[in-house]
């Protein structure tokens, strides 16, 4: 009966070291003052291609702009929730999501139109053009926090 409990012990530590695993895996840096923001992405269509969730760090020059990303991670798409993590100290941020199901690293669209998904936390509006980024602003706490956001489709 005493192999029994040291042996439970054993397996116990084994079964945690996932978590532990998955923790690092986040994109940033893992420093003091650095919390944890998971992003979640529902009513993703398919398993096709990867999902491009990119993390802007609230100042209105570099929403959106080329060369404006604070932090991207690309991961493979999962249908119908892909979720990433980023370690960021706590603050304002905006994410901008899009679905690149042909993986080619670009967000396809025609003059007007996008032709892959795409998503905005807050589920920001979107109605003409691109969204404010008073719309898409949400605040990172010290704790740490997990933001969705609904995959939308041409």
């Amino acid at each position: 009966m005493t192999r029994i409990f040291p042996s439970l012990a054993v397996l116990a530590s084994l079964l945690a070291v996932p978590s532990v695993a998955s923790a690092q895996t986040c994109t940033g840096d893992r420093v003091a003052g650095a919390v944890r923001l998971e992003t979640v992405v529902t009513d993703v269509r398919n398993a096709h291609g990867e999902v491009a969730i990119t993390i802007y760090a609230n100042d209105p020059k570099k929403f959106l702009a080329k060369g404006g990303k604070l932090l991207r991670a690309r991961v493979p798409s999962g249908a119908p929730t892909t979720r990433a993590c980023f370690w960021l100290p706590a603050g304002q941020y905006e994410v901008a999501v899009y679905h690149d199901e042909n993986g080619d690293q670009h967000f396809n669209r025609t003059l007007f139109m996008p032709k892959e998904g795409y998503a905005f936390s807050n589920d920001a509006p979107t109605t003409f053009g691109l969204p404010k980024l008073s719309d898409a602003r949400f605040t990172l706490p010290a704790g740490g926090a997990s933001v969705r956001m609904k995959m939308r489709y041409p």
